[in-house]
Formats: C-alpha cells, structure tokens, sequence
C-alpha cells in the first residue's frame, strides 16, 4: 500500500527490454534507497513496481510487464526523463494523502493546463467507463499523487485539480504538457460504492431503469449524479 504523498522524483538512467519484459533502471535521491530489498515495492509515477536489482545505494532496478506497459504511460518513457516515486507505506504508517493500491485504472489526457496566484490548474479529460466513480472534493490519484477533485463535467468527460507550489515542487508535473497522459487510480472506496448503489438501483428498478435513464438524460442528468460519496478531507 502507498500513501500517496510523492517522497522523491527518480531519473531514468536506462531501459532494457527482452522477451516479455522491460527493465527499468533508476536513479534515486541520497537516502531514498536505504533498508531498501529486492522485493520490495516502490510507486513509480502510481505504478507498484518491484526492486529485483540493486546496483548501487542511489540505483536500483525493476522489471516490468507488458500489460503494465500498455495500461499505463511507462511504455512510452526514455532514459532521461523523470518519474514520481514513493515507497511501500510501513505498518502505522500516517497517510497523508489516501490509501492506494499501485494499480493504475487507466490514463487520462491533460487536456487544459492554467496558472495564476502560484496555483496550477489541470484538467484532464477521462474515459467514459471511468467517469462515474470522479466526483467534486473526492480523492484521486494522478501518477501517485494523491489529489483532490475541484470539478467535474461528467457530460463532457473531464474533471479539474489544483496544485499548491509544494505540490510542483515535489513531482513531475511542473513539466507535464497538454496532450501528455497521466497515470490515475481511482479511489477503492469510491469505486465499491458507487458500484454497490448501481447493482441495487438495476435489481430494484429492473426494466424501468433504461426508461428513467432515458428521463434523466433528457434533463442532462445521469445515476450517477445522484451517487454523492463523502468529501475528501485535505
């Protein structure tokens, strides 16, 4: 589990594919790798990849799979570039931001970027299967950073988050563009929810549902804006 508070930026010192694999070789801050093992598990820009080489006390290397690579933008970095990182939370570990697996959802598309009053305003255009679970002031996860959501436009497929300087600071983003993809994990709870609501609306509504589906979308609503989890804290 990871907290989603980035504790460092890494670069990428080399990239090695063989059969099925790529190998990702990093370079990490003084300190970052210490007490760290083979086996252990490092958030790479939201990514759970694990240590299966240590070259050196700043270097240390990880294989990565293929479906990784496609579902995530790992398969696109070069040597050069850097990544978000934090480690495995310990037990009793605070979490600064929320709780999060490493397992990336899917890749959303800054579409929108904006700067003023040392705020970066991102917004980020999301896939229709994932758009259900974003609401106004919940979590998300954007390349292992926890983050708030601002707004939401579900019609038009996009939310909205704002950085404070600490945040650019602390990551990758200052550099991002728009057209980049971003690694995002929705947040666990928010998927079982809505979920569990949706499954008892279709067992209690049965063939009615399509037809007020139908109702509300001619009023530009949807179910799922009547699905409100509680609001993010920070």
């Amino acid at each position: 589990m990871f907290t989603g508070i980035v504790q460092a930026t890494a670069g990428i010192a080399a990239i090695h594919d063989r059969a099925g694999l790529r190998t990702f070789t990093l370079d990490f801050p003084a300190g970052f790798c210490q007490d760290l093992a083979i086996g252990a598990s490092v958030a790479t820009d939201g990514v759970c990849l694990t240590v299966t080489e240590i070259l050196s006390p700043t270097r240390t290397s990880f294989d990565v799979m293929l479906q990784s690579l496609s579902i995530t933008t790992l398969g696109s970095y070069a040597p050069g570039d850097r990544v978000n990182v934090e480690r495995a939370a310990k037990e009793g570990a605070e979490i600064g931001g929320h709780p999060l697996s490493g397992h990336v959802d899917f890749t959303g598309t800054l579409i929108e970027r904006r700067e003023f009053d040392n705020n970066l305003v991102w917004r980020i255009a999301v896939p229709e299967p994932f758009r259900r679970y974003i609401f106004a002031k919940g979590y998300i996860a954007i390349h292992g950073a926890s983050l708030t959501v601002a707004e939401v436009n579900r019609a038009e497929g996009w939310f909205e988050i704002w950085m404070i300087p600490e945040t650019r600071r602390a990551t990758v983003f200052e550099s991002k563009k728009v057209g980049d993809r971003l690694n995002i994990e929705i947040e666990r709870s928010t998927q079982v929810m809505v979920d569990t609501v949706r499954e008892a609306v279709q067992e209690s509504l049965g063939r009615l549902q399509p037809v007020l589906e139908a109702l509300l979308q001619e009023k530009g609503l949807s179910l799922d804006d009547f699905v409100q989890p509680p609001a993010a804290s920070h």
